[in-house]
């Protein structure tokens, strides 16, 4: 098994720096990311490297700006860190354009380092650039070595591609196989995969977040929720974890439990659509406990928000068309399920259960009855095992034939579609307003 250790020792070694020149690196970030940055210096101080990181430099007397600039002068490399909160950031632009500045004038190189799953401006996404997205503990492995290298302009050395290569390998025959679990509704499977000590493994917290994603969808809710507290125990700082946490205890019954931890990422700035989801799905939970309108209202706004910031999510999109329903917003639904319908279109799509399952939705909210039923039938006979994710789906739909004026027939006929989960979905279904 490969460890930190064995990455860093193909790390490319720091020259000696030349006369004039104090700094091997300028790190250049925002604040609200010195957990990150300071991660990345801690690496490079052990790797040999002089990296200039503002806090250990500057002092309270310092000319911030005029200090900034001499220090990057004398710096022969710079690293970009780049997140969700450069986005709007003048400062960051105006960093770039230095960096670009002295690149031209030769003897200066830098590269882009992307965290936090950010979406790269146009003149930042043509430049060399790293992606962290998965790394929020800081960085390592072979994104690291490609950080470093590519300050030198050099490829990653083979030996470091052959350790990628096979945790590449190892990473798509394990998802190959919990595919293959989850359809077996294999619990025990997932639970010893998950314990693998394969490199692939233990590198990320990508192959156990998906043993767990698959626990919660075949319902096996205490297998998932121990999973992912020995994955946060590993990963303390990593999103996916906590969010799929979230998703197991409200799939549990527990959205009392998800509900504030999902609503402090949402305050701390994590506005990703898969946070703002399953935030807006514990809103939901909360009004069919109280019946109170506004806590129903929150939801529906929430899917809208993550809806609007990623137009191409569907996921989103479906449940703040199928809130405004519950809402007796009629028009605004139908809005909402027109532009999810341009995305996802009319036909099912094999081995994509929730794509289908939208696509199926869309046509229900249209009163396409006959054809909602059918596209529904073919979504759960192609995933046979996401029994968890089949009822809840089947939830949505009894909420919603509740408002579409289905009659006693067509009714039946959409659920019979879901005769393998019985006749109850689980949760109390929302009371309609007014009530």
């Amino acid at each position: 098994m490969a460890t930190q250790e064995d990455w860093l020792r193909l790390a490319p070694k720091p020259a000696n720096l030349p006369p004039g020149v104090k700094w091997h690196i300028f790190l250049s970030y925002r604040s609200v990311e010195r957990s990150w940055v300071l991660s990345l210096y801690d690496t490079l101080v052990r790797l040999g490297y002089e990296a200039f990181m503002d806090q250990f430099v500057l002092t309270a007397a310092s000319n911030l700006l005029r200090t900034l600039e001499e220090n990057l002068n004398a710096s022969e490399a710079g690293i970009l860190v780049w997140s969700p909160r450069s986005e709007d950031s003048a400062w960051c632009q105006e960093e770039y354009d230095t960096f670009v500045t002295k690149q031209k004038h030769g003897g200066f190189r830098f590269v882009v380092a992307r965290i936090r799953n950010s979406t790269l401006p146009p003149f930042a996404a043509n430049k060399v650039w790293v992606d962290f997205t998965e790394q929020r503990e800081g960085p390592s492995g072979a994104e690291l070595l490609r950080l470093l290298y590519g300050l030198q302009h050099q490829p990653l050395p083979k030996e470091a591609v052959k350790l990628a290569t096979s945790i590449e390998e190892e990473t798509q025959r394990a998802l190959a196989r919990i595919r293959a679990a989850t359809d077996d509704q294999d619990k025990d499977k997932l639970v010893k995969m998950s314990q693998s000590t394969h490199v692939a493994w233990r590198s990320s917290h990508l192959l156990p977040c998906a043993c767990a994603q698959a626990l919660v969808s075949i319902g096996a809710h205490p297998e998932a929720l121990a999973l992912l507290d020995t994955v946060i125990g590993e990963y303390p700082k990593g999103l996916r974890p906590q969010q799929l946490r979230g998703l197991a205890l409200a799939r549990a019954g527990r959205w009392r439990e998800a509900k504030p931890v999902l609503g402090e990422l949402y305050q701390l700035g994590e506005r990703d659509t898969e946070t703002m989801g399953l935030y807006a799905r514990t809103w939901m939970d909360a009004y069919r406990t109280s019946g109170n309108e506004l806590h129903l209202r929150r939801s529906r706004d929430l899917y809208a928000e993550a809806f609007e910031a990623s137009p191409s999510t569907y996921y989103v999109g479906i449940n703040a068309a199928a809130k405004s329903i519950l809402l007796n917003e009629l028009d605004v639904a139908d809005a909402f399920a027109k532009r999810v319908q341009d995305i996802v279109g009319t036909k099912s799509v094999p081995n994509d259960y929730w794509r289908s399952a939208t696509v199926a939705e869309v046509q229900l909210m249209q009163r396409q009855f006959l054809k909602a039923a059918g596209l529904y039938s073919q979504a759960l006979a192609g995933s046979p095992g996401l029994i968890d994710d089949h009822r809840s789906t089947q939830r949505q739909v009894v909420d919603l034939l509740g408002h579409l004026e289905a009659t006693d027939s067509e009714a039946a006929l959409i659920l019979a579609a879901f005769s393998h989960l019985g006749a109850d979905p689980g949760d109390p279904a929302p009371p309609a307003l007014g009530e």
